[in-house]
């Protein structure tokens, strides 16, 4: 249950799976007429049974804020305990809503409405069913193409001959130091702060990855994480994201200031 599960954080992803799913639902009551359906005219079904499609997708969109809680409250770590946990809650929330729906939209003013017990046997377990893998196959394919496109966006930190290199999103770099024959990359994962060290020159880095700026000979910086700049008895620092202090040497100070002045217009 904690093993990790593909997570699509797009909003527009979801409200195409509301649409689908208020189609879906519609279209599954319009056809199999469980219950009294079958007693409805075409009009009557055109009338009451979109509503049914419109709480399902609205039910849906409904716990998207809840949804992106549990993926913060996780540091953006979903596992299928949460994905089973929100399909849950969905899932029982639908059902007490397509309730009332039922009990004061579509029998409003007739009498002995069909009980809870049997509605749930003969509708909404059979319509869940049939409808929740549709959700699933839906939620699992969006993840997996989002996680995909962010995999495709990482750059690669290679290192020399055989030594291990570093892939991840650019803005996750906060900054490079050189170190002898190696750099140290500092970067951020699961909002925590990482180093890793490389066998290679800063130099080769500063001329394959231009969106770095050079403060330092020995200082590589990902200007997304810049705060502030700092001058201590005449020396220029920059201050980073995570309380990360980088040296600003005079041969970069120009550039530097340019670079910077141009990111916070």
């Amino acid at each position: 249950m904690k093993k990790k599960y593909p997570f699509d954080p797009l909003l527009k992803h979801h409200l195409i799976i509301g649409l689908l799913l208020a189609i879906w639902i519609f279209v599954f009551l319009f056809f199999t007429e469980p219950l009294d359906v079958n007693e409805f005219n075409t009009n009557e079904k055109l009338v009451f049974l979109p509503g049914y499609g419109l709480l399902g997708g609205f039910c849906y969109l409904m716990f998207l804020p809840f949804q992106y809680y549990l993926y913060k409250r996780f540091n953006k770590n979903w596992t299928v305990f949460n994905e089973v946990l929100y399909l849950l809650i969905f899932s029982i929330v639908t059902i007490v809503i397509a309730r009332g729906y039922y009990l004061y939209v579509v029998m409003i003013g007739q009498q002995n409405p069909y009980t809870l017990g049997y509605m749930l046997i003969s509708i909404f377990l059979p319509a869940i069913a049939t409808i929740l893998p549709i959700i699933i196959i839906a939620r699992f394919a969006f993840g997996k193409y989002h996680e995909k496109r962010l995999d495709d966006q990482k750059i690669e930190i290679k290192g020399e001959g055989n030594y291990e290199g570093l892939r991840l999103q650019l803005n996750e770099i906060i900054c490079i130091q050189s170190s002898d024959n190696y750099i140290e990359v500092l970067y951020v994962s699961s909002k925590t702060i990482k180093k890793t060290l490389i066998r290679n020159k800063l130099s080769v880095i500063d001329q394959e990855f231009s969106d770095l700026i050079r403060t330092h000979r020995s200082y590589l910086v990902n200007p997304f994480h810049y705060q502030q700049w700092k001058t201590d008895n005449g020396k220029h620092f920059l201050l980073l994201n995570y309380d990360v202090e980088v040296p600003i040497s005079k041969t970069y100070l120009k550039s530097v200031k340019d670079i910077m002045h141009s990111t916070t217009i």
